[in-house]
């Protein structure tokens, strides 16, 4: 049975500098990564991909059903002090990484919270830990470092000054990102653009990732 840590995530403090942030470790439990591992959709391309377009097994597909149950949506809401009540959700899948991916960002206006929920095993990796940045002109002032794996949540409240990003890395790098946005024109929007990325992808795999 997939699960997820639903009490870690309540009794986790809020951190608030260099801007308001959650990290749950192994919010999904070890012992269910293999199986969403097993049934994660096929996705060998860089880039974010919209799940609607995406072919999971059944173990992942349990997972997304937990992550968009109420309650999950509740406890992220409770805990930013935000009201979340109407706000649309958006969901995109990170299958691969390419050395380009990673540069320094806040996300944009219209993303109220942002979810990452890594799905890797163990990393061993030099590149490719997110950091939570103190500016948004060096890499090296962090204020954490998180390990893409095992089952790992951050969460942030989207901000003027919310960076991150992360070292260099090619390769497989597993990650599903939840968004709560501004309005459902946004959420449409942010769908086509993630489906017509993809079918570009598609069509070229050495197509250039435009942000």
């Amino acid at each position: 049975m997939i699960r997820v840590e639903m009490e870690r995530l309540r009794e986790t403090p809020l951190k608030t500098e260099p801007y308001d942030y959650v990290l749950v470790p192994e919010f999904v439990p070890l012992d269910c990564l293999d199986a969403i591992g097993a049934d994660f959709p096929d996705i060998s391309q860089p880039g974010s991909f919209p799940l609607a377009d995406l072919k999971g097994g059944p173990a992942f597909n349990a997972l997304i059903e937990r992550l968009e149950q109420s309650d999950f949506r509740d406890a992220i809401a409770e805990k930013f002090d935000i009201d979340l009540t109407g706000r649309p959700m958006t969901c995109t899948v990170r299958g691969a990484t390419q050395l380009k991916d990673g540069q320094i960002h806040t996300d944009s206006l219209s993303k109220l919270i942002t979810v990452l929920v890594y799905l890797n095993p163990p990393w061993g990796e030099e590149g490719g830990r997110l950091r939570v940045l103190n500016s948004g002109t060096d890499l090296d002032d962090y204020a954490e470092e998180i390990e893409p794996s095992s089952g790992n949540m951050l969460i942030f409240r989207r901000s003027e000054n919310s960076w991150h990003g992360h070292e260099p890395f090619q390769g497989r790098r597993r990650a599903i990102q939840i968004n709560w946005v501004t309005s459902q024109a946004v959420a449409d929007r942010e769908r086509k653009r993630h489906r017509l990325s993809a079918t570009l992808k598609r069509l070229n795999p050495f197509a250039t990732r435009t942000a």
